[in-house]
């Protein structure tokens, strides 16, 4: 495998956050990108971060900062389209702003379950978490006709593809989200 690139996905609206900037929220008195950064970065060979707004806060972080093509915010899919097409590797893992707790291992487990998929996700004791994902650069193309068609729904899109999940037996709080106000107070 090529240079591995990881992908935070910070490019959404917030609009369960209020429409605060999900990654730049506090927890522990650091944004929830930054506790993502810290966990993925040991797991990859570069990081970058996929964000529509506060860019310049995003880039104090070092990691070089991707805005989507798509100005209509399509959802997480545009922030991974935009992503596959900005990367020099062939393979990137992907995780959302709002997961600060991911496994420290997860993208090893994706890695060595992948076969030969172009796409794997994670796929915890009780649900899928397709933010969690490996994707082949090779799906752009793909992915681009997705979006232009209107689509909007990434499992789909995933399992269309020839993707599929990966079992992890983590302790389920390694995938909970942080999407909503009081997500984060029960977090603090």
């Amino acid at each position: 495998m090529t240079a591995l690139t990881g992908i935070i996905l910070a490019g959404g609206q917030g609009r369960r956050m209020g429409g605060l900037d999900k990654g730049l929220v506090q927890l522990d008195g650091r944004p929830l990108y930054q506790h993502v950064l810290e966990r993925l970065r040991p797991q990859v060979d570069i990081v970058m971060i996929n964000a529509n707004r506060n860019i310049d806060r995003y880039q104090l972080s070092g990691c070089r900062v991707i805005e989507d093509v798509f100005d209509d915010y399509p959802g997480p899919l545009a922030g991974i389209y935009s992503a596959l097409i900005a990367i020099e590797g062939e393979w990137a893992v992907f995780c959302s702003c709002d997961t600060p707790a991911i496994p420290l291992n997860f993208v090893e487990k994706l890695i060595h379950q992948r076969r030969e998929a172009p796409a794997v996700w994670v796929r915890s004791q009780t649900r899928d978490h397709p933010t969690l994902a490996l994707i082949h650069r090779d799906m752009a193309k793909a992915l681009f006709d997705y979006l232009q068609a209107g689509e909007r729904r990434l499992m789909q899109f995933l399992r269309d593809h020839g993707g599929h999940a990966v079992a992890l037996d983590d302790d389920e709080s390694a995938f909970r989200n942080i999407n909503t106000p009081d997500d984060l107070k029960e977090r603090t």
